[in-house]
Order: C-alpha cells, then sequence, then structure tokens
C-alpha cells in the first residue's frame, strides 16, 4: 500500500506540473468603428443604450408585456433551444468526469471442469469451483492537458448553447412585438376601411337626393357608388390579414391559431421616442448571437489543443483491489487477498499522416470559425445601422403624410360644403374623398413602419433577452456570470 501511495503522488505530480499543448485563447482582434453610421462619435454615446433595458421596460402596454409572458413560457422553439442547453450541459459534464479516476466494481462465481472464472482452463481434469470480486479503478494523467483541453471545449459549446437559447429568447420577444403593432395598425386601416365606406355612402346618399330632385344625374349616383363599393371591397382583405396576423401571434404564443384580444389602439406612444443607442463595441458583450460566436472560437480553439495532444503519450494509472481464490471455501482466507498498482503509457509512433491532418483540420476550424465571427460582426453593425436609418427616414415621411391627410381632410369638408350650394361638382366631392383613403392608409402604415423601426434597432443593439427579476439584473446575467467564473476557476 506505501507503494501504491508514491505511485499516486507521482503521478499526480506529473499531472499537476503538465502544461496544456496547444494555444491558449486570445480574442482576435475586430474592427469595430467609434460610432455607427451617421452617428456622432461623443463621450455620451457610451455612456447608455435602449438595449440596456429590459424589454417590460421598452414596451409598456399591459396587453403586450402579457403576450410576451405567455410565449416565453409556451413558445416551441425556445423549448428546443432549452433542450439544447440541456443537452449542452451533459456534454459538459462528460468532458469534465475525464478529470476524475473511473471505478468499476465485478465479481463472479463458478464451478465446472478444466475451467476458472467460467472460462475454459486446462486444469488436468478436475472439477473446481472459484470466485471473484474486485474492485478497480482507472485514470489517465493529464500531463498535456489533454482533457483540459476536452474541457474548455465543452464548456464553451455549452455557454455558446446558453447565448443561442438568450438569441432565441431576442428574437421571441421582437417578433411577438412586431407582429403585436402590425395587428392593431390593421386594426386601423379597418377602421380607416369601413369610415371611408361610410363617407362614400353619405356621399351617394346626397347625389341621390339631388337626382331625384332633378338637381345630379345618374352619372353622379353611379360613380359615387362605385367609389363605395370599392372602398367596401377593401374590407375582407383587411380582415382576411387581420385573422393571419393573429394567427401568427397565436403560434409564437404555442397556442393554437385563434382570436387575439386587444385592449388599446394603435399610437406610436407604444414604444419610447427617444432611443438612445451607444456605441458600437458594446454589441460585441450584449448581442447574444455574437458572445455566441465568441464562444465558438473558444471551443475551436481548444479542439487544436486535443488534436495536438495526440501526438503525445497517454500516461495512465490503473489499479485493483479484491479477493480471488480458486475455492469457494478459501474465499474469505488471507491467501484470497489480491491488489495491483500499475503506470502504462501508450503513444503513436507511425500514422500515416492522421495526427497530423487532425492538427491542420482543427486549424481550419478555427480559422472557419474567426471568418464567421467576423461575418457576425459586420451583420450586427449592418443591422443597427439599417434600423437607424429606418428610424430617421420614417419619421420625416410621417411627417408629410400628417400634412397630406390634414389636408385632404380638410378638402374633403369644403368640396362638400362647395357642392351643398352648388359652387362644386360631384367629381371634386369624389376627388377628394378617393385621395384621402389611400393617404389615411399610407399614413398609418409609415407610422407602423417608424414604430418597427424601434422594435427592429432594440433587437439588432442586443435587446429583449433579459428575464425580469426581483433587483432588475436578468436572470440570463447571473446564469452567465456563473458559468464564466467557473470556465475561469477549471482553466486558471
Amino acid at each position: 500500500m506505501r507503494l501504491s501511495k508514491k505511485y499516486l503522488i507521482l503521478f499526480s505530480a506529473l499531472g499537476l506540473a503538465g502544461c496544456a499543448v496547444g494555444p491558449d485563447y486570445e480574442p482576435p482582434k475586430v474592427d469595430v468603428p467609434e460610432a455607427f453610421r451617421d452617428q456622432p462619435a461623443t463621450p455620451e454615446a457610451s455612456t447608455e443604450s435602449i438595449a440596456d433595458l429590459g424589454w417590460w421596460e421598452v414596451y409598456k402596454d399591459e396587453r403586450l408585456q402579457e403576450l410576451i409572458h405567455t410565449a416565453l413560457e409556451n413558445n416551441k422553439d425556445l423549448k428546443v433551444a432549452a433542450a439544447r442547453v440541456e443537452q449542452s450541459r451533459q456534454m459538459s459534464a462528460q468532458a469534465r468526469s475525464q478529470y476524475f479516476p473511473s471505478v468499476t466494481a465485478s465479481g463472479g462465481i463458478s464451478r465446472g471442469r478444466n475451467q476458472y472464472d467460467g472460462s475454459p482452463n486446462p486444469q488436468g481434469g478436475s472439477t473446481s469451483d472459484d470466485a471473484l470480486a474486485v474492485l478497480g479503478a482507472t485514470w489517465e494523467i493529464d500531463v498535456w492537458g489533454r482533457i483540459r483541453r476536452l474541457n474548455e471545449s465543452a464548456q464553451a459549446r455549452y455557454l455558446s448553447s446558453e447565448e443561442g437559447r438568450s438569441g432565441v429568447i431576442l428574437s421571441l420577444v421582437g417578433d411577438v412585438a412586431q407582429s403585436y403593432f402590425e395587428l392593431l395598425e390593421l386594426d386601423l386601416e379597418l377602421e380607416i376601411a369601413h369610415r371611408t365606406t361610410e363617407s362614400f355612402e353619405r356621399s351617394a346618399r346626397i347625389f341621390g337626393e339631388r337626382r331625384q330632385g332633378g338637381v345630379a344625374s345618374r352619372l353622379e349616383t353611379s360613380r359615387a357608388e362605385a367609389a363605395r363599393a370599392q372602398a367596401a371591397a377593401s374590407i375582407p382583405d383587411v380582415e382576411r390579414a387581420i385573422a393571419q396576423k393573429e394567427n401568427q401571434l397565436s403560434i409564437l404564443l404555442g397556442q393554437p391559431p385563434g382570436k387575439i384580444e386587444r385592449t388599446v389602439k394603435f399610437a406610436e406612444k407604444l414604444v419610447p421616442p427617444e432611443v438612445p443607442i451607444g456605441i458600437p463595441a458594446s454589441l460585441l458583450s450584449r448581442r447574444p448571437d455574437l458572445r455566441a460566436s465568441e464562444q465558438n472560437l473558444r471551443a475551436a480553439n481548444a479542439d487544436i489543443g486535443v488534436a495536438i495532444a495526440e501526438y503525445f503519450p497517454k500516461i495512465g494509472l490503473s489499479t485493483f483491489l479484491g479477493r480471488v481464490s480458486p475455492e469457494v471455501s478459501a474465499f474469505t482466507a488471507g491467501s484470497g487477498n489480491a491488489w495491483s498498482v500499475a503506470g502504462s503509457a501508450a503513444m503513436p509512433i507511425f500514422e500515416a499522416g492522421r495526427i497530423t491532418a487532425q492538427v491542420r483540420e482543427a486549424r481550419a476550424r478555427w480559422d472557419e470559425a474567426v471568418a464567421q465571427h467576423d461575418s457576425s460582426v459586420l451583420n450586427a453593425l449592418g443591422e443597427v445601422s439599417n434600423a437607424l436609418i429606418a428610424r430617421e427616414k420614417y419619421s420625416a415621411s410621417r411627417v408629410e403624410w400628417e400634412k397630406a391627410v390634414t389636408a385632404l381632410n380638410d378638402a374633403v369638408s369644403v368640396s362638400m360644403a362647395r357642392y351643398a350650394i352648388g359652387e362644386a361638382s360631384y367629381y371634386e366631392v369624389l376627388e377628394a374623398q378617393q385621395e384621402l383613403f389611400p393617404a389615411e392608409n399610407s399614413l398609418a402604415r409609415t407610422r407602423l413602419n417608424h414604430v418597427l423601426s424601434v422594435v427592429q434597432l432594440y433587437r439588432a443593439l442586443g435587446g429583449g433577452w433579459q428575464a425580469e427579476n426581483v433587483k432588475g439584473e436578468s436572470v440570463e446575467g447571473q446564469s452567465d456570470k456563473g458559468d464564466k467564473s467557473a470556465l475561469k476557476e477549471s482553466h486558471g
């Protein structure tokens, strides 16, 4: 037993003294501008961003908050992401288990002729019985850091899956908010269509009364009826779009297609009017997809060390302790005691370039991961820039459409008054009404696009994945801190 302790101390010292082969992870340099396109690079820009707020702080509408809560509880894509996180968590646990000895137990009892332990064995034709009970252990001494690199890679992939789940939450919150605002805007379009149809009905009724008095012609009443029918024909189309949007939102909520209750009308005040954006560098630490990409880089780097470690010997320690007896009756006697402590080493001599190819493959995967990370950063910057431009341009367009709708409403009132006293023709009235209908719809859609540009900006900046907590700190953020602390402790 003293000898076994010496072997254990020796191999443990070798394991502690060994360094992990392969490159230590260093994040690649990413070319990130100081400010987003057409945005001033000021010190104030780095102090805050709308993406630092939780979705419940950005979307104040209570009904929308209820819908998002339901989606986070029931959405099927989110359940898939959660299952993937659990898979990665258990794969990380499997890799971590290799740090420790593998202990097994075995035993058996047999009786027969020319046999031992249940297997054929020349015994001079004698019949015998035997018994075996052994507790064994094997342990690979991680001299070269192969197991440490395996654990680093598995841990990074686990963290990447966690970020992937956060990314699904971010997209889900954004999709629910977008569908909700689109549904409210469709309600507004339906209201406009009904109001316009009623307006044309009033005109047709006035023209009909004037025709009965011999003042108007059949042409006027026919044109008015045609205009009313065209406006009425748009109602079923809007109702169809509403039903389809409700179905889309129901699926996001993890529910069968059905009606979605609304308690408010569409208004731009449903999202914050002022939107601080922060600086581009903050995307790297906030957006889940970029953080997942960073973890994939770490995993790819660790895989290089795993491949390089195959060049070196695998040093192991094995031991067993138990009883072995050729006679069952002597099984408990002192002569049946058995133990062993052994060290082993094995290394490749000739592999025909297999290990070299594996190392080169791992390095190529690292290059691929770096290129994908760079591409993800560029796409993120592009999404933010597009959302900023959309918000600015839709805001300017909305102002002009508001002026147009105000002017056309005035034109309809004036033309009707002029027609009533005989100073305007029916054509002047219908023309004003026909121009007002599409203008009101265009204004409603422009307002929607302006709101959606804020939704898209919030998502592009990396906001919306945080989970509510009493202290205001996200649950995911706490989990992420704990996982990163564990990763740091595991790899020094």
